[in-house]
């Protein structure tokens, strides 16, 4: 865990200890909050001049302390948006992001720690962000991909692009793989917040596995337990996982500037929405998913599918009988 109190005031950095050790937060988590919250208390610095600093970047976070922070009402909240959105420019998306740090910060405050009389965070809104739709593999690349991987390490290279395409898998969870993590046909991997999930695997997963297994060599000292292994015999790495993805893809003779190993998690989640008429809370529990709203990007990416449904009610093709011609 990154040590915190050595750049980052109290209450502030007891607050990512607790999102950490308490809330089971990722390390990675932890600190896009961190980011989030050290640029609204750089803002606080400017609004109560406690600053002489012209470069933001290096406003000293520590000049604010927890009777400043009993000062902020909502419309102080607002400013620190309208201040990202005017002078940061940040994106809507990310405008959203920092109102959730917000929120989870003074709820810390105000419910858990209880330092805050009131909190101001509590009616702060959400800033409107635009549903991008997810960008992924049709069925026939998806089988062009596979139809094209050769060459040296293709067993294991198979093997990772298979379970990129039919479990839908992160990254992270991937190269976190163990041996011992395989058991018949299932697959345990370590998601978001280290949250300990099942994937269960199809034929095509397991066959896979099997024969990169068969010609799996033998790991570095320290390296025994991890399934896939770079050609240094160390885990796999996930830049070296990304690289794999992107020479694969060109080398099917796709556009690899578009595709990356989070789109192939896309595609999985895809196909299985789009050909396997797969339920959405299902799906949301197949991609570790924690809300269904981020698993609802995908009914959102077949409006063909859309169509026939409403063609197929009963009704579709009711007609009113002519009344007036039967009397």
């Amino acid at each position: 865990m990154m040590n915190y109190y050595n750049i980052c005031p109290s209450p502030l950095c007891d607050f990512l200890e607790y999102l950490e050790t308490i809330k089971g937060k990722s390390t990675k988590t932890v600190s896009e909050y961190f980011l989030d919250l050290r640029t609204f208390y750089r803002y606080l610095a400017l609004k109560y001049n406690l600053t002489n600093e012209k470069d933001f970047s290096n406003i000293d976070i520590n000049l604010i302390d927890i009777e400043i922070l009993k000062k902020l009402r909502l419309n102080d909240l607002h400013s620190f948006i309208s201040f990202i959105d005017k002078v940061r420019n940040n994106s809507n998306r990310t405008k959203a992001r920092k109102v959730a740090s917000l929120r989870s910060y003074f709820k810390y405050l105000n419910g858990i720690i209880n330092v805050l009389d009131e909190n101001p965070a509590l009616n702060l809104e959400t800033p409107k962000t635009n549903i991008r739709h997810p960008i992924y593999l049709t069925l026939d690349e998806s089988k062009q991909l596979l139809e094209s991987i050769d060459g040296q390490s293709k067993e294991r290279n198979f093997a990772i692009i298979i379970l990129f395409l039919n479990c839908g898998m992160r990254l992270s969870e991937l190269i976190g793989i163990n041996i011992d993590d395989f058991k018949e046909d299932t697959l345990t991997v370590i998601g978001k917040g280290n949250k300990e999930r099942t994937i269960y695997l199809n034929k095509s997963c397991i066959d896979a596995i099997n024969s990169y297994l068969k010609v799996r060599p033998d790991a570095k000292l320290g390296h025994e337990k991890a399934l896939f292994l770079s050609n240094r015999k160390t885990r796999i790495s996930q830049k070296a996982v990304q690289h794999v993805v992107k020479k694969l893809i060109n080398n099917a003779g796709l556009d690899n500037s578009k595709y990356s190993p989070h789109k192939l998690r896309h595609t999985a989640a895809t196909l299985m929405y789009k050909h396997g008429n797969v339920d959405i809370r299902a799906l949301q529990e197949i991609l570790g998913h924690e809300s269904v709203s981020t698993t609802q990007i995908y009914t959102h990416i077949d409006d063909e599918r859309l169509r026939k449904a409403v063609e197929s009610n009963p009704l579709g093709n009711y007609k009113q009988s002519n009344k007036s011609e039967e009397s």
